[in-house]
């Protein structure tokens, strides 16, 4: 049998889930280089060959270590899904004369130089300057239109994100952005290889999104994702996930498979993806492209990442297409034949719908709840009434356990403060954006109360409210407010009580 190395870190598809699938296909070896998910460590030890976490020491050379454990191990292909370990493992990978993203997976993790490459593509985007010091914040900030958006370089689930209103406003977005780079560095979610990465920036335009424009139905975000693989160096686009709208700045609130886009307008969304994978030049990888929808059929690239997308979106994809996205790759990797889709997936193809919601505590109208509560998901599973042929399991994975105060929302920590991360599975996508619009609704209502004590810590958190001028949105305007047209539903009955399903953090 074929030997794998999987090397572990924070982030990416569910661990069990992409373990239970690599399992499958060969004897695989983990190596890793976070801490496995207390609900992993059993199923991990029963499906892997071996797992071994590195001492500091031997992490200070990672792609030497890599290296030198698939030596250890014979590995036949090295494979991660973990943003922060894509450079580590394509540049292993290389060395090895294995398979892998190639050289261009720098490209894909820093924005910095993925929007320089696409710039002299002649794609389109919004307008960018590199920042790397407080002085080149300030320039940038004469030179683009307010208000404007500062982005950490090599982050991931919009860390260190901070529009910028006015000029005067620089010099506390940059210490803001630095301070919540160090934060999340100590939580795990930081780049491994990169020394420099903590000190790279980029800011960039905030162009006015519509998505009325592209679905039929209300409640929709106004960016997409397209989920694929480049295989020998050919982009293979699978499917569209899309987004609900999200929070302040630009946090992810929810995804959704399959995204209800118009065949002739998916095909536009497809097409501007594989330009952008093409440009970069990745081999072979899992990809996950964001695009930003527009007026009058305009569209901007957000982002690519030489990996398959986070959270559920492989599980997603699973549930409603059949296709076993880490398996495939796996086989691929391996260099066996894979009978990939002949064209990205639709609705039509779709069997049912799922989608993941990251519990924040924000409501549907970006402010923040009135008072602490505690995270409970036999609450919620018990007092929110789903419509009919829907079901809602937890995470544990991403989720705190149940009787954890849900955090403060801090729009620069994005995803960091999630309280945990739930799974709906409905017939179809429109009953998955309802019913994620109740469940927002909901949260603050029916969980506990964690006391008054707590409840006078609070800080308040605004959404911009929404207009007609531009909205500074890479990716999307606020959440639709509650009773909006969307939350119409059929007859509905209690949350189930699905199986728990291993996640990830987004």
């Amino acid at each position: 049998m074929s030997t794998v190395l999987l090397v572990h870190a924070k982030g990416g598809p569910p661990l069990g889930h992409v373990l239970a699938r690599a399992a499958a296909r060969a004897d695989v070896h983990l190596l890793a280089l976070s801490e496995l998910p207390p609900t992993v460590v059993a199923s991990a030890s029963r499906l892997c060959a071996s797992v071994v976490r590195p001492t500091e020491a031997e992490r200070s050379d990672l792609v030497a270590l890599i290296v030198s454990r698939a030596e250890a191990v014979g590995a036949d292909a090295v494979l991660t899904f973990s943003e922060y370990a894509v450079v580590a493992v394509a540049e292993a990978c290389e060395a090895l004369a294995l398979p892998g993203a190639g050289a261009a997976a720098a490209l894909a993790r820093d924005k910095r130089r993925m929007r320089q490459t696409w710039r002299r593509n002649g794609l389109p985007q919004p307008a960018f300057h590199p920042v790397t010091t407080r002085a080149d914040l300030h320039e940038a900030a004469a030179v683009l239109p307010v208000p404007m958006l500062l982005k950490a370089a090599w982050s991931a689930g919009s860390t260190a994100h901070q529009i910028i209103g006015s000029p005067r406003e620089a010099d506390a977005a940059w210490r803001r952005s630095r301070a919540t780079m160090a934060e999340s560095a100590q939580l795990g979610f930081a780049e491994l290889h990169v020394a420099e990465a903590d000190a790279q920036y980029v800011v960039e335009e905030i162009v006015t999104g519509d998505a009325a424009r592209w679905f039929d139905d209300p409640g929709w975000g106004d960016y997409v994702s397209v989920e694929g693989v480049v295989t020998d160096g050919v982009f293979r686009p699978v499917c569209v996930s899309g987004r609900m709208p999200t929070v302040e700045p630009f946090t992810e609130r929810a995804s959704l498979t399959p995204a209800l886009l118009p065949p002739n307008l998916q095909d536009r969304v497809v097409d501007l993806a594989r330009d952008a994978v093409d440009a970069l030049g990745l081999r072979d990888c899992g990809t996950h492209t964001e695009i930003k929808l527009g007026p009058d059929g305009r569209m901007w690239l957000i982002e690519t990442a030489a990996r398959l997308g986070g959270a559920m979106t492989v599980p997603q994809i699973e549930e409603v297409f059949g296709v076993d996205l880490v398996g495939m790759l796996v086989d691929h990797l391996l260099g066996r034949p894979v009978d990939w889709p002949e064209r990205a997936l639709g609705p039509d193809q779709a069997r049912g719908a799922a989608g993941s919601l990251v519990v924040l505590a924000v409501d549907g109208r970006g402010e923040a709840w009135p008072d602490r509560r505690v995270w409970d998901f036999s609450v919620v599973r018990e007092t929110v009434a789903l419509s009919e042929g829907a079901t809602l399991s937890v995470v544990p994975e991403s989720s705190l356990p149940d009787g954890t105060t849900v955090p403060v929302y801090d729009p620069a920590g994005g995803a960091n403060t999630m309280a945990a991360l739930c799974l709906l599975s409905a017939p179809d996508a429109r009953t998955v954006l309802r019913d994620f619009t109740t469940l927002i609704d909901a949260l603050p209502t029916v969980l506990p109360s964690a006391g008054d004590a707590e409840t006078r810590s609070v800080s308040t958190v605004r959404s911009v409210p929404a207009a007609t001028g531009p909205v500074p949105a890479e990716r999307s305007v606020p959440a639709p407010r509650s009773g909006s047209a969307e939350r119409s539903a059929p007859a509905s009955r209690p949350v189930s009580a699905a199986p728990e399903p291993e996640g990830a953090h987004v």
